[in-house]
């Protein structure tokens, strides 16, 4: 699955043409404040390549957001994960901080649950989220993911979310 849509997102899987909005997202210490920082855009370049080949190894990863005017909006998918020393397979959203608050996260958890759950037939995803993140929490809560274990994650504090095919 290279796209999908949802009411108000359009998702295209990661390419290298995407390099300029991702650096542009990863420079907003705002958004990046719980991405572990911002990051130079040498190291979103290396980001792209990495999760450019989650796809080739696992044919599912990272995908771009459009609003449907097909402006960026940010970047969301599923994709495997390292947690306390187990491969995990998580769902990860990001979107430009002014459109924050609209709802957009929960829509696109949504879909990604559906496709991870019932489309690639995974197991289990998770959701793994800064302690001090409410927003993004609250947004795997009412997609019905459940509060499984408090962790540290690269050095910071974080809560594992798991739903359960």
């Amino acid at each position: 699955m290279d796209q999908f849509s949802t009411d108000r997102l359009t998702a295209e899987k990661l390419r290298e043409d995407h390099l300029a909005d991702l650096v542009a997202l990863h420079l907003d210490a705002d958004v990046s404040r719980y991405l572990g920082g911002v990051r130079t855009p040498e190291v979103t370049k290396t980001y792209l390549a990495v999760n450019m080949a989650h796809w080739d190894q696992h044919g599912f990863g990272l995908f771009v957001l459009r609003t449907k005017d097909g402006a960026f909006a940010g970047r969301a998918g599923i994709r495997h994960i390292l947690v306390d020393g187990i491969d995990e397979i998580e769902i990860a959203y990001t979107f430009k901080r002014d459109l924050w608050g609209k709802g957009l996260a929960s829509e696109i958890a949504a879909a990604l649950t559906e496709i991870g759950l019932s489309q690639l037939k995974l197991p289990s995803l998770i959701g793994l989220v800064f302690v001090a993140h409410g927003a993004s929490r609250r947004v795997l809560e009412k997609t019905n993911y459940v509060l499984e274990k408090s962790t540290t994650h690269h050095g910071e504090d974080v809560v594992i979310y798991r739903m359960r095919r």
